[in-house]
């Protein structure tokens, strides 16, 4: 009997790790919002439009987040990885002062 508890017990544990874990991948990416701290240290606009060329005096004209090298899709995608900030995703029409064009 003690067996069968302890086999029953494990396998419930690992059904609800399973179950944890695909609600986690299926769950909406979250979007950078300009407020986030790391955001605003890195100067983040959701719109390169928007920089303030004064305050971020690297940034240029055509310069964004879907044409920097650490944009984690297409160039065509709206909203993408950024491992400038993890678990977030940023604007292919954003910037920040890490931007590196991509090759």
């Amino acid at each position: 009997m003690q067996s069968s508890r302890r086999t029953f017990l494990i396998s419930s544990i690992g059904m609800a790790s399973a179950l944890a874990v695909s609600r986690t991948a299926f769950a909406d990416p979250v979007k950078l919002p300009e407020t986030d701290p790391m955001a605003k240290s890195l100067g983040y606009k959701e719109n390169a439009a928007t920089v303030d060329k004064a305050k971020f005096p690297r940034y240029a004209a055509g310069q964004d987040c879907g044409n920097c090298s650490f944009y984690q899709a297409k160039a065509t995608e709206p909203y993408a990885a950024c491992p400038m900030f993890a678990g977030k995703q940023v604007a292919s029409k954003g910037w920040c002062n890490a931007y590196n064009k991509r090759a």
